[in-house]
């Protein structure tokens, strides 16, 4: 009976393993360890490269003779993963890589002895191994390393992915990132550009004189935000505990302890849904400033996100998928009622009105507080709009209970969320510091709203800790993972997220 094709790619897949399980064991035979160890003194490859310009000519003689001028280059030793192998005859070309970038070998049996051209003969795609050379180029012109001792540093026994077949199936490049960051042109660059970012967000905090702290990531209150915790058990205390859903009362905290500038960057945890803009674990950055404001947060949003950019090694304007997004500070400032009305067409103190239109594009106001269901139109009728950056401002005061109000008009929060092509990529607020207020309005819980997304958690606390004094201030978070997605050009965050949360493997 013929086996199913399925069965024979796994026996293909086993024999190949086989192959290499049996080069493992010559190079074990030689007395080398496939596993490798220390390896000092490797230059990176994109140092080499650039030492291309230290490669020079040197007669070899009587010009009579005809023979023509030889290279002469620097010795250099590098490390990295075969990624391309070609043997020709007595010669043996390889490209290997490292995160700085790519270069070819040359491996001669001539030039490197014959124990090294028996190892060679154990390369596999996917090895890790260690050269030393001269750096000249070829007759083509290709910059190479001409290997004069070779070294085993770590034996693959799988096979890499097929080119151009398997590494494309995005489920596959999420749940195998070590395959997609060794395969997948560019997605090695997009994470090491977000290192540069969340560190020239830690450089621009730290030059404004914020310091970092850590906070707890297991509370007894989900408090904070506005979303449903992952909730677990402390065996010990014999108590429920939450993973953190926000950042924000610890910090405000420790402005009442008289840390007047204080950030963290960390996880968040909520237990929601997954799509191309959430994923239940994200990165969030919090900062709290004593003596400031909304306005403030503005100001330090701009330089934040603009020195971002720059860190990143992108001009201002950058692309982001067919369109172009604009940097250029200062962001626009639009009022949430202005842009209610101008999308909608409605009031903004039209409760009716706002109702009938939300059935008209199926959502349910019925037993809804009204700002509540205006604020779900503006969700569903506006951000979408708002290619941005822009900075929406003023909201309702009754779906921001960490906010404090405008002196003139106490049903505005100073409240702002800045949105770029459609997305929320920062939320910040003139904190709250009344203590007897924020306590009824933990208290208050708005009609139509689900428990699980309010932010109406007692945390009484954080209710003590503001009895004795939370200097005014401004508070700001911004969502690193979705903030990186436009300075890289990704449409989803799963691309920018290392190891996004999928599904058990077979399921």
């Amino acid at each position: 009976m013929t086996q199913p094709p399925q069965n024979e790619a796994v026996r293909g897949g086993e024999a190949l393993e086989a192959a290499r399980r049996e080069k493992l064991r010559k190079i074990e035979e030689m007395g080398i360890d496939p596993w490798g160890g220390r390896f000092d003194q490797q230059q990176p490859i994109g140092e080499i490269r650039a030492r291309e310009g230290e490669i020079t000519l040197e007669p070899t003689g009587d010009c009579a003779t005809g023979r023509l001028p030889e290279e002469r280059g620097p010795r250099v030793r590098a490390a990295g993963r075969i990624v391309l192998k070609r043997p020709a005859g007595k010669l043996i070309f390889l490209d290997i890589q490292d995160w700085t970038g790519r270069i070819q070998l040359l491996v001669g049996k001539k030039q490197v002895g014959e124990r090294n051209w028996e190892l060679a003969g154990c390369f596999d795609l996917g090895d890790i191994i260690g050269v030393d050379g001269e750096l000249k180029h070829t007759r083509t012109g290709e910059l190479t390393i001409f290997a004069d001792d070779l070294h085993f540093l770590c034996k693959s026994l799988e096979p890499p992915p097929a080119k151009h077949k398997g590494i494309r199936d995005p489920e596959l490049r999420q749940r195998m990132r070590y395959l997609d960051l060794i395969h997948t042109e560019g997605v090695r660059e997009r994470f090491l550009r977000r290192t540069k970012i969340v560190q020239a967000i830690r450089n621009t905090l730290a030059g404004e004189g914020f310091v970092e702290v850590e906070g707890p990531t297991l509370q007894t209150v989900a408090g904070g935000a506005a979303a449903r915790p992952f909730t677990t058990h402390h065996n010990a205390l014999d108590i429920d505990l939450y993973l953190r859903i926000a950042l924000e009362l610890h910090l405000k905290r420790l402005l009442v302890g008289g840390i007047e500038r204080v950030y963290e960057l960390g996880r968040v945890y909520r237990n929601e849904g997954i799509s191309p803009r959430h994923n239940p674990e994200f990165t969030m950055l919090e900062v709290y400033q004593a003596y400031g404001n909304y306005e403030t947060m503005m100001e330090l949003t701009e330089k934040l996100i603009v020195e971002a950019v720059r860190a990143a090694g992108r001009d201002l304007t950058l692309p982001w998928g067919e369109a172009r997004i604009d940097f250029t500070p200062p962001f626009a400032r639009k009022k949430y009622d202005e842009l209610f009305t101008e999308h909608t067409g409605i009031d903004p103190n039209d409760t009716e009105g706002a109702a009938a239109y939300a059935k008209t594009i199926g959502l349910q106001p019925v037993g809804k507080h009204p700002d509540v269901v205006k604020n779900e139109l503006f969700e569903a009728q506006v951000e979408d709009a708002l290619a941005g950056p822009v900075f929406v401002v003023d909201y309702p005061a009754s779906i921001c209970p960490l906010t404090k109000r405008k002196p003139d008009d106490p049903a505005v929060a100073e409240r702002f969320e800045l949105f770029i092509r459609g997305m929320e990529v920062a939320n910040a607020y003139t904190e709250l510091n009344d203590p007897d207020l924020q306590e009824e309005l933990f208290g208050r819980q708005l009609e139509g709203l689900p428990e699980e997304e309010s932010m109406a958690r007692m945390d009484r606390d954080f209710i003590r800790a503001l009895k004795h004094g939370m200097p005014p201030a401004g508070g700001l978070g911004i969502g690193i993972d979705r903030l990186v997605m436009l300075l890289t050009d990704c449409s989803t965050i799963r691309d920018v997220i290392l190891f996004p949360l999928l599904r058990p493997e077979g399921e």
